[in-house]
């Protein structure tokens, strides 16, 4: 797979995995582990890029005796997420065309 593009889906998987309730790293590893492979040191690098790009913000609270950050989708991560579904539309149009192509020939 084009490297470009699975990075992009990746940050689009990482703000589904937030999009719903504020998340830890271990925690969105652990939900998206039965649809994404995903190491700790893949997801971290995605979290502060999607933090540079105004997507999520970050809040650090205490647990059991430690901090934790906890990630927050923004209003400019639900329209990144938002517009991924719909230029997911044109990419199945696509793939779509693609392969009813390839079965008629």
């Amino acid at each position: 797979m084009d490297v470009q593009l699975k990075r992009g889906l990746l940050d689009v998987c990482v703000l589904a995995a937030i999009e719903q309730e504020d998340s830890y790293g271990y925690q969105i590893i652990k939900d998206m582990q039965p649809y994404v492979e995903l190491s700790e040191s893949t997801l971290y690098p995605i979290l502060r890029r999607l933090e540079s790009a105004d997507c999520l913000s970050v809040r650090s609270a205490e647990h059991n005796g430690r901090l934790r950050k906890y990630y927050h989708i923004t209003p400019q991560g639900r329209q990144r997420l938002s517009q991924f579904l719909t230029d997911w539309k044109e990419l199945q149009a696509i793939h779509d065309y693609i392969v009813n192509r390839g079965i008629s020939e």
